[in-house]
């Protein structure tokens, strides 16, 4: 028999588990994100889930703007924008915060894709490439064969010189060299049949990855209705040996669609409560054939846009500024967005380029990196400081870009990179990718990606070489930063401010340490100073940006004062030291 004190008993433990379960509730519908919490509420709710499932999805095409996989993809991404609550701009109200739109342009030129293709070598069953295993090998505009293929004897070019000596109408030129190079040579000047070319670059490691084919690209030659075929390192030995044994005919194969179609660019809105003019801008680019480039950046931008959608509808965030999502055409995309709208562009305040953002880097040998707004690194690269081998131009003093972007991102990533073990680096400007146009348009901008990668631009560049934890770790400190700058006020200013006068510090004391080797290994004390005086004079610049966070200036202005003065202060203590050295 149960005694009465035990029925009461039994009876209040249900009660307070629903007690607890409903307090507990309450605290997670009430969870409000902010500067002091972003970096432990995302890096929980940031999965990669999604970046990753989109990437799979994007990385199956292959991508030209206006073909069946770029279009599909902008579907894809206006599929998950609506799941995650975006409004159509055309159906929005003026209370809709979450909102997208597809622009629609004629594309003055056909679109392009590969269907297609198999090169033999006459008397051999085993095919020299096929598409089913190689879909780099047709160049881009190549057009298709007859059904039953071409069958042509092949001719080797030495170089471009040779090439006019030599009566190669009807036949296949083969060439170690880009196919565009020699394409007029070849196709317009000699009449060749078609092109078969090789020229991997060294860092793609062809001896290793021999079956890699980085992919080229032809003129659209709508008269002789042209083809090339672009090798990997495998077929190009194969076909060489097969050359030196006598006369090689081949037979080739090739089916594409060249068709009428448009340019379509989704963007993404997010609007600001108290400044909506004011925006930072992600642009992620959708062509080019890749997973890591650049399906990871199309996944990454959408799991941000999806996840900061759910904050807002559960009213854990509300963003004083407008951030909008780019998904569009390289550097096309980007430029228009900030050259065909004046006002819109003078309110840009940050641009931030996702490309290559989800390598596993124990597969592609990259490491993740922070391509920086124009520095004095970019002309006087020493130190830690170094170039990828995708390289960059020596730039002038007058291309510099100060900004604390460059210094609030590192230490973002850096802190990031400690919680998760997670390696981070830099390099100096190179270009080449969606924060050209910001920067050209004056809009502070740097760029996320990872190099060297050994598989760059290859048919090998597939699922398999992404990382969900990458693309995770980028995503999550991309949000981090973004949501500190969108509700960024004179307390972040000045906290921003604090970190710029560190790393000003750090880079005088280092480039002291550079100048010094520079100096004993014979280099002018003259060019020393110089540097110096970029360095001091870049971050005494870049100090003076923080004033775009405040409505105030006068509350920075006494604080930046103290910077310049600590900068001014150490720099001439510095140059005084090199000149006694």
């Amino acid at each position: 028999m149960t005694s009465k004190t035990e029925v009461m008993f039994k009876k209040t433990i249900p009660f307070l588990f629903v007690s607890f379960f409903l307090i507990n509730c309450k605290k997670e519908a009430s969870l409000k994100l902010s500067s002091s919490n972003y970096a432990d509420v995302i890096n929980k709710k940031f999965t990669g889930d999604l970046a990753f499932e989109t990437t799979a999805f994007v990385e199956k095409y292959w991508r030209v703007v206006g073909n069946t996989g770029f279009n599909k993809t902008i579907f894809k991404i206006a599929e998950k924008l609506e799941k995650a609550g975006y409004v159509l701009e055309e159906n929005a109200t003026e209370k809709d915060i979450l909102t997208y739109r597809i622009e629609k342009r004629p594309l003055k030129k056909p679109t392009w894709e590969s269907v297609d293709a198999t090169v033999k070598i006459e008397g051999e069953s085993q095919p020299l490439l096929q598409h089913a295993t190689n879909r780099n090998m047709i160049a881009l505009n190549s057009y298709s064969t007859p059904k039953e293929g071409v069958s042509a004897e092949v001719i080797y070019i030495k170089d471009l010189k040779s090439i006019s000596k030599i009566d190669v109408k009807g036949k296949i030129v083969f060439a170690e060299m880009s196919p565009n190079r020699i394409f007029k040579a070849a196709i317009i000047a000699g009449k060749a049949a078609g092109i078969i070319t090789y020229n991997n670059p060294d860092y793609l490691q062809p001896k290793k990855n021999t079956t890699s084919i980085q992919f080229r690209s032809i003129p659209l030659d709508s008269v002789n209705k042209s083809w090339a075929i672009a090798m990997s390192f495998a077929a190009k030995e194969r076909l060489k040996t097969s050359l030196e044994k006598g006369k090689v005919t081949l037979n080739v194969k090739v089916e594409t669609n060249i068709y009428p179609s448009e340019e379509l660019t989704i963007v993404a809105d997010i609007k600001g409560s108290e400044k909506p003019k004011e925006r930072l801008v992600f642009s992620a680019h959708i062509q080019e054939p890749g997973a890591n480039d650049n399906a990871t950046g199309v996944g990454v931008a959408l799991e941000m846009a999806s996840l900061t959608a759910k904050f807002i509808n559960r009213k854990e965030f509300q963003p004083k500024r407008t951030l909008t999502f780019l998904w569009g055409d390289e550097i096309i995309s980007t430029r228009r967005y900030v050259q065909e709208d004046s006002i819109r562009a003078k309110n840009i305040k940050w641009g931030i380029s996702l490309d290559m953002v989800g390598e596993n880097t124990e597969k592609t040998g990259g490491v993740f990196l922070i391509e920086k707004m124009p520095d004095p690194s970019a002309i006087w690269t020493r130190g830690n400081d170094k170039h990828t081998e995708w390289g960059g131009s020596k730039m002038r003093l007058d291309q510099m870009k100060p900004h604390y972007l460059n210094d609030f991102l590192i230490d973002k990533f850096r802190t990031q990179g400690k919680r998760a073990n997670w390696l981070v680096s830099t390099n100096p400007f190179e270009g080449g990718s969606d924060h050209v146009p910001f920067l050209r348009n004056n809009i502070p901008s740097v760029l996320f990606w990872h190099f060297t990668d050994q598989f760059y631009h290859t048919d090998n560049d597939r699922i398999d070489k992404v990382s969900k934890t990458t693309l995770k770790n980028v995503g999550t400190t991309a949000l981090i930063s973004a949501y500190t700058l969108l509700n960024s006020d004179k307390k972040t200013a000045k906290s921003i401010l604090s970190n710029l006068e560190n790393a000003a510090v750090n880079r005088l004391n280092e480039e002291l340490k550079q100048s010094k080797v520079a100096v004993n290994n014979g280099d002018s004390l003259a060019t020393q100073i110089k540097i110096i005086s970029a360095w001091k004079d870049w971050y005494q610049k870049s100090f003076k940006t923080t004033l775009d966070m405040v409505s105030n200036e006068e509350y920075m202005s006494k604080e930046i004062e103290n910077s310049r003065k600590l900068i001014d202060s150490i720099s001439t203590t510095i140059i005084k030291e090199l000149e006694n050295n």
